[in-house]
């Protein structure tokens, strides 16, 4: 399928060179020639069985020396929303975990825009077992970014999303949550960590 007929069959689901220049452009970065658009890497079936529920985008790793990882989407967009939006939540634990430092393969990606409502409040091992696919925590912010100067929406604004990236102590990372509907916590995009039982966990009492 060519550009025309992707864009006709997604629609603003499409995100393609124009779309993901509008990111870069933001971002101060060269701007996507054709020479850099690979192929569509998914069978005519699969875009077509996914086109009403998925983003199909395409990836970026950045150039050499000016990798397009986590940390230089922090460096652009910042972690302090009442200076600029979109931005990043404001925390600093994972800038020293490796997960931060991968970027994209150059290549399309199918990525699904709202998540499973069966999924709400499941552990993350119980849906890995399901056959779902978790995003990496690089395509989830890639995405969000993509999809903001693209369309001028926010992905899940109000709902976490698990990855396939685990920190060094093997904690699964889930992203997301843009907006805090308590209003407690500023608005960014959120990178956290799901702590997992082990034995350093302990209990006291107190009387």
């Amino acid at each position: 399928m060519n550009t025309e007929q992707l864009q006709a069959l997604f629609g603003e689901r499409f995100l393609g060179r124009e779309q993901i220049n509008k990111m870069l452009e933001r971002m101060g970065m060269e701007p996507l020639g054709e020479a850099d658009v690979p192929p569509v890497n998914f069978s005519e079936q699969i875009l077509k069985e996914n086109a009403s529920t998925h983003l199909l985008i395409l990836g970026y790793a950045g150039k050499e020396g000016a990798p397009l990882n986590i940390l230089r989407f922090r460096e652009c967009f910042g972690t302090d929303p009442e200076k600029s939006e979109p931005c990043l939540y404001n925390q600093d634990w994972y800038l020293h975990e490796d997960f931060v430092l991968r970027t994209l393969e150059p290549r399309w990606y199918l990525v699904r825009k709202d998540v499973f409502e069966q999924s709400r409040a499941v552990q993350p091992d119980a849906l890995l077992k399901k056959d779902i696919v978790f995003p990496s925590a690089i395509l989830c912010v890639y995405t969000f970014f993509a999809w903001y100067f693209a369309c001028g929406q926010y992905l899940w604004y109000h709902d976490f999303v698990w990855c396939s990236d685990l920190d060094h102590n093997s904690d699964r990372i889930y992203v997301g949550k843009y907006h805090d509907i308590d209003g407690v916590n500023k608005n960014g995009f959120s990178i956290h960590r799901h702590l997992a039982l082990r034995p350093c966990y302990g209990s006291i009492s107190a009387l």
